[in-house]
């Protein structure tokens, strides 16, 4: 045996075993059950005991073990059950092996590094058309001053936003949809998918303006030799654009390694053209046309002119600072170009942070450096005549001669100040299309990540993959971008996309931000430079831009959200993504309970808080139903479960799982507590004495009439006088509920199946209904219908030997039947009462109850009927007045009131005939135990000397039956004082026949016993 030689040689656990050679897992277990593989066990000993594989079933530390389970990489540790239950490995644990579920292999996609993933892409689409066509107009609007500021503005807000974004890409593992994937796994599918949809079509819309700005530079290149398609102008920006866009499309489904390649090689034009025109900043102009254009070199005069804003009427707007920003910051939405292609970067944590800031400093330089130089070298105006030149050496004065050139009315200015011009038009050709490539590609992407999660309908289509590219993706990105190229106006497109990226950069800093403040045990981002406040400050800095450069824009974007963030809400998405919206509501939860222990209770803040003894919730639909309308998301409701056998692990979290599932689907506020007890009273003790939390703990027992008292085993009628007896030793009201059919509906299936078990053939009336636990009585009837014939068992049906026919019979149940129990307390009552038998002082409970119940929408055509007691009856009238004002100080609307003056009546002789049939049995099974001293024994009979100690108690009741049948027959519900269950004076079976005589043949009741204190106040 394994644990008498051991494969050391000394002593081992028990439990020690090898691996099957063949089956190198930690799930293939091989015993060694015979002394004859003793030698052979120990020859291999050498060569195995530096392999701790070999010596314990236990998994070490390893990163496989943390992959998700569909994951190619995934490894299985034991499960704790595999590790703790012998049983298990007893059960055929050594022949079973896991079965690891195969995913469709694919080919490996190309995985870029920090610089050629992140860097060049940032820089690349950061350096893109507003560099070279419009920086010099910003300048000449804003001035060298504000123009400076205008850049640091952007600087700032691309800088938090950054800081934010690494926090949060280093915070573990970042899978493909960049931005969209970082929002959602942060605060959740609801922003994630609002901003991952806005987010994607910003990208698309990007992808036409980038194209519009290459056509823009093509038609100004071409225009002095006069290659005109059709007019020079807006036209031909819409034809060459769409040929454009197709060519980059078909660039971009061939795959992203030549796309990459293609980006390298428009990088590297790119920085010779802006070294370019560096130089040629220090030349100064080569010619008098340079001049007459404009370009002077660098002059301290005109610096100084240009320093000061300027901001003019164009294309029918009239500038200003933020209309200016507007129009620019496209040219900052390229931090998210290497974030956007996430699932393709080899170590996303790290490159995203490194590459994204290194990309914004290297490009705020340089705008900041090419803003000063032209504004230090090129006039705001020119007319392009020389002799003009020297006649207005102020641009101020050449304004009103309609001046072509200049900063102001020129897009060309960077070629003209440039050492050689053709390197300017390449870098402006490489900048654009280097953007709208990347535009092109981070499109598809997040969308294609969104498509995956399902969060909105009708998109999914659009995630086909062909080696793992959203080709669908790229089509819908090519249809929309070239509705947008339609437009032909790059200045008419700029705005339209500044906002889109604002709201995306604000939910950045704040899902960094509230992760921050939220604090969950998981947020651990290995990038340490940033601060939550500062996150916040960059977030609210992106919703002050947003309405600074243009309101109306702002307040769409936001509709637009908070849009699609209800869709998905109203969707309910079936994703657990870990987000910190739902790491804050733990938070607050937890808050809120402390703070509520820390508050005095006050009977003006009184709430029914219910432990209801469901069992399964769906198996007692009425009960939870009639709970629910007390609580109605307004105090605590527990659904409590007892089971009599102890269930595993996997079992409980299966049924805690459905039940959960099945009160959320039915809209009921509730927690469902299941507990597995060796007895349905010792289950019960438990739940009362530990279900809830702090001051959030149960009030009320609220349990089913037992209605199969009469003929269930003894000691469950014992356990179940014990359960009320322990919860008001608990000072925990106890309240019983009945209804004539019976509250259990699981032996008879789903109401969905009711056509399956009663055929429509069938009268009602001749139907053996099997609900709940049936009252073995024969005078059970609902009022205002048939009374059913009593339920026969199987022993009394007229043919025996069929006993298939017997089961059939007896498994049948009228549809009706079904939804009546089902549906009683769902559907809205008929004009009626609503019975309250208010017969001692408990706290105001039994009261408060009937009133509660009477505010819901389902009894507001019932009203309050109140009926009480009379000490004396010459004081019938005093204590009526009495009453009434009693109820008029509680503020309780009623419509009736009656005192009862004659309680102590004797009971009618058939009253009497009626509860002795009740008890005769156990007065029989006294009579035959007389001789036994058997405590327990004493507790389910009644004997003669109970009888007379309780004679007066007996028939108090019978006349309140009388009474009840006067009264009460017709009301929707009858609510009454629970009689006092008092230790040791009172039987079990005498207790349950005082209440069967209360119940029997009524309409649904509601037996109520408080805590004996207030719930009432009529103070203020």
């Amino acid at each position: 045996m394994a644990h008498e030689n051991g494969i050391n040689g000394g002593d081992t656990d028990s439990e020690t075993v090898e691996l099957n050679p063949l089956r190198r897992t930690r799930f293939h277990v091989n015993r060694v059950d015979s002394l004859e593989g003793r030698a052979s066990l120990l020859g291999e000993q050498e060569t195995k005991k530096s392999s701790l594989r070999y010596m314990t079933r236990e998994a070490l530390p390893r990163l496989d073990n943390y992959r998700n389970i569909l994951s190619i990489q995934a490894a299985h540790r034991p499960s704790l059950d595999e590790l703790h239950n012998p049983t298990l490995l007893n059960k055929g644990f050594g022949s079973h092996t896991l079965t690891i579920p195969q995913l469709k292999s694919t080919a490996p996609g190309v995985k870029f590094g920090w610089i050629q993933g992140v860097l060049m892409r940032c820089l690349l689409n950061i350096w893109g058309v507003m560099l070279f066509l419009r920086l010099s107009w910003v300048v000449a609007q804003t001035g060298v001053g504000q123009g400076v500021l205008l850049i640091l503005t952007t600087t700032v807000v691309t800088t938090i936003t950054s800081l934010s974004m690494s926090a949060i890409s280093t915070n573990g593992l970042i899978k493909g949809g960049g931005t969209y994937y970082m929002i959602s796994r942060s605060l959740g599918p609801e922003f994630g998918g609002s901003i991952g949809l806005i987010f994607s079509l910003a990208n698309a819309v990007a992808c036409s303006m980038y194209v519009v700005g290459f056509c823009e530079s093509l038609v100004d290149c071409l225009r002095p030799f006069k290659a005109c398609i059709i007019d020079c102008a807006t036209m031909d920006i819409r034809i060459i654009g769409c040929i454009t866009i197709v060519v980059l499309l078909i660039i971009v489904i061939i795959g992203l390694e030549w796309e990459a390649k293609a980006q390298i090689f428009l990088l590297i034009i790119l920085l010779v053209a802006i070294g370019d025109f560096m130089i040629g900043t220090f030349m100064g102009p080569k010619s008098d046309l340079e001049r007459a254009q404009g370009f002077v070199g660098y002059s301290a005069e005109l610096f100084k002119e240009n320093f000061y804003p300027n901001y003019r009427y164009s294309e029918g707007v009239e500038h200003n600072f933020f209309s200016v920003l507007a129009i620019f910051f496209p040219a900052a939405t390229g931090i998210l170009a290497g974030a956007n292609i996430s699932g393709d970067l080899k170590d996303p944590q790290t490159a995203i942070p490194k590459g994204t800031l290194l990309a914004i400093f290297l490009t705020s330089l340089s705008y900041l450096m090419m803003a000063i130089m032209v504004g230090g070298t090129v006039m705001r105006d020119a007319t392009g005549n020389i002799t003009d030149l020297w006649t207005y050496n102020s641009s101020l004065l050449a304004m009103p001669f309609g001046c072509k050139y200049g900063t102001h009315n020129s897009f060309e200015v960077i070629q003209l100040v440039s050492a050689f011009g053709p390197i300017i038009y390449a870098g402006c050709f490489a900048a654009t299309i280097s953007s709208a490539l990347a535009s092109l590609v981070s499109a598809p992407k997040v969308f294609q990540a969104l498509c995956l999660d399902k969060l909105y309908p009708g998109i999914a289509w659009f995630s086909g993959e062909k080696n793992k590219e959203p080709i669908r993706g790229y089509l819908l990105t090519f249809v929309i971008a070239v509705a947008f190229i339609l437009i032909g106006e790059l200045n008419a497109i700029a705005p339209l996309i500044s906002n889109f990226f604002l709201a995306a950069y604000t939910l950045i800093n704040f899902s960094t931000f509230h992760a921050s403040l939220a604090k969950p045990i998981g947020w651990r981002p290995t990038f340490k430079y940033y601060n939550m406040w500062l996150s916040l400050a960059g977030a609210i800095l992106c919703v002050s831009v947003m309405f600074l450069i243009s309101w109306w824009t702002a307040l769409i974007t936001l509709c637009v959200v908070l849009a699609l963030y209800l869709v998905v809400s109203y969707r309910k998405p079936d994703v657990n993504w870990g987000s910190t919206t739902q790491a804050q509501t733990y938070k607050n939860a937890l808050t809120a309970v402390q703070q509520l222990d820390r508050v005095e209770e006050h009977v003006k803040n009184y709430r029914p808080q219910l432990l209801v003894l469901t069992g399964a919730p769906n198996a007692r639909s009425s009960l939870v139903d009639f709970a629910h309308h007390i609580t109605k998301h307004q105090s605590l409701f527990i659904c409590g479960h007892i089971i009599e056998t102890p269930i595993s692990y996997k079992t409980r979290n299966s049924m805690v799982q459905n039940c959960s599932s099945w009160l959320r689907a039915n809209k009921i506020k509730a927690f469902y507590s299941l507990v597995d007890s060796s007895n349905f009273q010792d289950g019960a003790t438990s739940l009362l004495q530990a279900a809830g939390l702090g001051k959030m703990r149960p009030n009320i027992l609220l349990m089913g009439y037992k209605q199969d008292w009469a003929t269930c085993p003894r000691e469950n009628l014992n356990m179940y006088f014990n359960v009320m007896h322990k919860a008001l030793d608990m000072h925990i009201a106890v309240v019983l509920l009945r209804l004539q059919e019976g509250l259990d509906s699981s032996t008879i299936g789903d109401v969905e199946d009711s056509k399956r078990l009663a055929p429509t053939s069938i009268p009602g009336n001749q139907s053996f209904s099997q609900l709940s636990q049936a009252s073995s009585t024969s005078d059970i009837s609902i009022p205002g219908s048939p009374a059913p014939r009593r339920s026969k068992t199987i022993n009394e049906y007229p043919n025996p030997s069929s006993e298939e026919q017997r089961e059939n019979r007896s498994n049948i149940v009228p549809i009706t039947n079904i939804l009546n129990v089902v549906t009683k307390f769902q559907r809205k009552h008929k004009k009626g009462t609503i019975d309250v038998w208010w017969l001692y002082d408990d706290g105001g409970l039994t009261l408060l109850l009937p009133y509660i119940i009477s505010t819901r929408r389902n009894w507001s055509n019932s009203r309050l009927r109140v009926f009480a007691l009379s000490n004396k009856n010459s004081e019938l009238e005093y204590e009526q007045r009495n009453m009434a004002s009693l109820l008029s100080k509680f503020r309780i609307d009623y419509s009736a009131l009656k005192v009862i003056p004659d309680i102590s009546k004797s009971a009618q002789a058939g009253t009497k005939t009626f509860f002795d049939s009740l008890i005769a049995d156990f007065q029989e099974l006294a009579d035959s135990k007389n001789s036994n001293d058997d405590d327990d024994d004493d507790m389910n009979i009644i004997k003669d000397s109970e009888l007379m100690a309780m004679k007066e108690k007996t028939n108090r009741h019978l006349r309140l039956r009388e009474l009840l049948l006067e009264n009460s027959m017709e009301a929707n519900l009858v609510v009454m004082t629970l009689p006092m269950p008092r230790k040791g004076a009172v039987s079990a079976p005498l207790y349950m026949a005082w209440l069967e005589t209360l119940t029997r043949d009524m309409p649904p009741f509601l037996l109520v016993r408080g805590n004996h204190t207030s719930v009432l106040t009529f103070y203020s």
